[in-house]
């Protein structure tokens, strides 16, 4: 049986949106994946959520170099007589493009810390997670308990001086006791 034809239109259910959007995002990037490996063509694809996050497939080891080729293509490479300000704005705009990918490289690397988009990585890549991540529940874990150390002493402090100052109410109270009785 032939399904029947998809009416494009936004979906206006949240969650029916939502669970299409991860269906057909996998769709996608499986595709750009079969693509790269059966015609050995260099394919990069990002895609946006609605809530901002990031998924990313690149063919090749670097991102940066994909977008700096298609940058080439699309805009041509720069003239030699161009002014300086065309200049500035090209190594201005080549600036943005690292800056770009180094900061959806690190919110990349940030969805792995929290368990998401871990389908394509390697064994190695989520041992050294692992490694990482019980790296930084030790030192998480050091702090915490240096932290309670701290009050713990910082309370033991407290107790000696209320009960100073108990054992001193005590003894005035005793005191005014024996002055008030006779």
């Amino acid at each position: 049986m032939k399904r029947g034809r998809v009416e494009l239109k936004r979906i206006e259910n949240k969650i029916t949106r939502q669970v299409t959007f991860s269906k057909r995002r996998n769709g996608v990037l499986k595709k750009a994946y079969e693509l790269s490996v059966l015609c050995d063509a260099e394919v990069a694809l990002i895609i946006f959520s609605t809530k901002g996050k990031l998924f990313e497939f690149c063919s090749t080891s670097s991102m940066l170099k994909t977008l700096e080729r298609y940058q080439k293509c699309s805009y041509g490479p720069p003239e030699t007589n161009t002014s300086s300000d065309k200049a500035l704005e090209h190594s201005s705009y080549q600036e943005y493009l690292k800056v770009k990918t180094h900061y959806e490289n690190l919110q990349r690397i940030e969805r792995n810390f929290m368990g998401e988009d871990l389908g394509f990585l390697s064994s190695m890549e989520l041992e050294s997670l692992e490694r990482q991540i019980d790296g930084t529940l030790k030192k998480i874990r050091s702090t915490r308990t240096q932290y309670m150390i701290d009050q713990l002493s910082d309370l033991q402090q407290r107790e000696k001086s209320l009960c100073q100052s108990n054992n001193d109410l005590q003894g005035r109270v005793c005191k005014f006791l024996i002055f008030f009785l006779c």
